[in-house]
């Protein structure tokens, strides 16, 4: 089933929405040309290259996703950056780092409160951590839209009723400071934005692709097996949900909920 791995093929071509919030977080860090800099959830290594070309420092990107991990080495490794296969909570870090960079990750935290502990470890002394990821219950209506015709149709509705949210969505800004003071941050901004950008049918198909089918295709998140015949109807519903989904210019709306944050120890 999808997870990942499976998606790091087309991750770097796909992930739209996590380019254009990286830019936001590259504005919030300002990293210097000698900052030490660790990629949270690096995937393929794609920002974590945009990162180097800002630093002589050294730019380490971490990811649980071994996929992902082996196409960042492959790409990237030979312009000095380094990947290493490895959960937020499982960091060892110790006051190596002047940046800690986390974009589009934070949702996929499993234990918020021992992830940011290690992550405060591996900041130096008045280091800064800045995060972006999709916040609140609804954190994307096109999404949901989508995910509840899923929930609806009848060559779904029955493996889809054993599905298990894997996300960590928090539905105030204050609820995001606030697990960062309890780790000891300093909090410098804490906000949620709302994020509406245009895209065909098909582009918000591969965005929806890039991300979200990572859990929503998960079998890990499920109770029932999950079989080809219900990841391609799955596919079909959410293809055709943002079909239905376009306006007059045959664009979709795509909003997001985000949650930008900068923390420093």
């Amino acid at each position: 089933m999808p997870n990942f791995s499976e998606i790091s093929a087309k991750y770097e071509e796909d992930s739209i929405a996590q380019k254009s919030a990286a830019e936001i977080l590259f504005e919030l860090l300002d990293i210097q040309p000698n900052d030490n800099v660790l990629d949270l959830g690096c995937g393929t290594g794609h920002i974590a290259k945009l990162i180097k070309e800002k630093t002589k420092g050294n730019v380490v990107g971490v990811d649980p996703s071994e996929g992902m991990i082996k196409k960042g080495k492959e790409k990237y490794s030979e312009q000095g950056l380094s990947f290493r296969i490895c959960s937020v909570e499982q960091l060892d870090y110790k006051n190596e780092f002047e940046i800690i960079f986390c974009n589009s990750a934070f949702q996929w935290f499993v234990n918020p409160e021992q992830a940011l502990k290690a992550c405060y470890d591996a900041l130096k002394n008045k280091g800064r951590m800045a995060v972006q990821a999709p916040a609140t219950d609804d954190y994307c209506p096109n999404f949901l839209q989508a995910i509840e015709e899923v929930g609806r149709d009848d060559s779904t509705k029955d493996t889809f009723g054993s599905f298990t949210s894997p996300w960590l969505f928090l539905n105030t800004a204050e609820e995001y400071k606030k697990l960062f003071v309890d780790a000891g941050f300093k909090v410098e901004k804490s906000t949620i934005d709302e994020v509406v950008t245009s895209h065909t049918a098909e582009e918000a198909y591969k965005i929806f692709e890039s991300g979200a089918a990572a859990g929503y295709l998960n079998q890990d998140y499920y109770g029932a097996w999950l079989n080809e015949e219900y990841t391609e109807s799955f596919r079909n519903i959410v293809r055709k949900s943002f079909e239905s989904q376009t306006n007059a210019t045959g664009q979709v709306e795509l909003t997001f909920h985000r949650i930008y944050l900068l923390a420093a120890k």
